[in-house]
């Protein structure tokens, strides 16, 4: 899986390279700046919503009162922290709901890229078919729903784990580690969906290399810590980087299959 992960994380670099060589920005600039005014409109209304979220529920729950009477340094802190965190966790919480509406948004245009990535790999086209882009949009949808669901009881369950002392300071990590991992499952899917795998062995194909998803998902969270610039590039670049970390594979499985019956 680490071997994965390093190999999906320099599919980055391969895909800056593959993108200035082939003249794709335009394809990467016009959604990006679409996805960076989204994200900053999404992120304000998030973070207000999280910080009435917690207020909400130490009133609610009168800890906030308990807490005051008892006048505790410690318990403060510990407070401090819990709230902390549970906002970060209702912060990827949100995130993970935006990126999903995003996705089934930017379907056409992301399955698009990622068939023109593999077309210029293989120096060939791929034929238009409308009635197959239609379906395999909607396959994309379907699948993006569904982990979109899977997600969110995931991180339901950690964000009750978050409210246990200590044992909750590990949550953020586990949340985040979701998220790149469902990210970058769906960047792979992409790839699945093209050449006629179904939903399940999709599944069962990034089941089987949680790696290269984890690694795709990691970097393009990454790219969210270099504002305005990072923003815009970080859900095409992802595209790309997917596409040309799961070509080799293709490649791989296509040899093993011409030796084995020849």
């Amino acid at each position: 899986m680490f071997k994965e992960i390093i190999i999906s994380i320099q599919a980055y670099g391969a895909a800056h390279q593959f993108i200035k060589a082939n003249k794709l920005w335009k394809w990467i600039i016009v959604p990006g700046i679409l996805y960076m005014l989204l994200f900053i409109t999404g992120m304000y209304f998030f973070s207000q919503s999280a910080n009435n979220a917690i207020e909400w529920i130490a009133l609610r729950t009168g800890l906030k009162g308990w807490l005051d009477t008892l006048d505790s340094g410690f318990l403060g802190f510990l407070f401090t922290m819990g709230s902390m965190l549970l906002w970060m966790l209702l912060m990827l919480f949100y995130f993970s709901l935006f990126k999903y509406l995003f996705l089934i948004v930017g379907a056409p245009l992301f399955a698009y890229l990622s068939e023109k990535t593999e077309a210029i790999i293989e120096k060939k086209d791929f034929p238009f078919n409308q009635a197959q882009f239609i379906k395999d949009m909607i396959r994309g949808i379907k699948l993006s729903i569904r982990n979109s669901l899977w997600q969110t009881v995931y991180l339901l369950s950690i964000i009750f784990l978050s409210l246990i002392p200590l044992v909750g300071w590990l949550t953020p990590f586990l949340a985040l580690l979701l998220e790149c991992y469902y990210y970058g499952f769906s960047m792979l899917d992409y790839s699945m969906e093209r050449h006629k795998k179904t939903e399940g062995e999709s599944i069962a194909f990034v089941s089987a290399h949680k790696g290269l998803a984890v690694g795709n998902g990691m970097v393009f969270y990454l790219f969210h810590f270099l504002p305005i610039i990072g923003w815009i590039l970080a859900p095409t670049y992802a595209v790309v980087a997917a596409t040309l970390s799961i070509y080799p594979l293709k490649k791989e499985a296509i040899e093993q299959s011409i030796a084995k019956n020849g």
